[in-house]
């Protein structure tokens, strides 16, 4: 849960950074807290990539941790792209506008919704 939290924690920090920058014109206190929290949750990602793994080997691969698989691939891949923002960012470019981040936002949370809804449920 910690890799699910910073998926919609580090957009949502791209947002007050980009306002930060653009009041201040430099990087400042909110772009480190930013890159770092990014830093930070590879880790965890890490971690609950191997822990999925494993989780899936004792449960022989029942049929809905494909659909759980195929869900966490789609938001590796939205944290992939969060952190192409990020280094874009740490650049000082910020090309996206505040309700494009705020949507990518929202798609990050609808994931992490469907994950959970795919553990609890178990479909098939």
């Amino acid at each position: 849960m910690g890799w699910m939290t910073s998926i919609f924690a580090v957009p949502r920090a791209l947002i007050y950074w980009k306002r930060e920058y653009a009041k201040l014109g430099e990087f400042g206190p909110l772009g480190d807290l930013t890159i770092r929290l990014y830093r930070f949750s590879a880790g965890l990602g890490v971690i609950a990539l191997i822990t999925g793994l494993v989780l899936a080997q004792l449960w022989a691969w029942a049929p809905w941790i494909h659909l759980k698989l195929a869900l966490v691939a789609l938001l590796a891949g939205h944290y992939v792209w969060t952190g192409r923002l990020v280094i874009r960012a740490k650049r000082g470019e910020f090309r996206e506008s505040d309700l494009f981040l705020r949507i990518f936002n929202e798609i990050s949370v609808v994931g992490v919704i469907a994950v959970l809804w795919v553990v609890v449920v178990k479909p098939f």
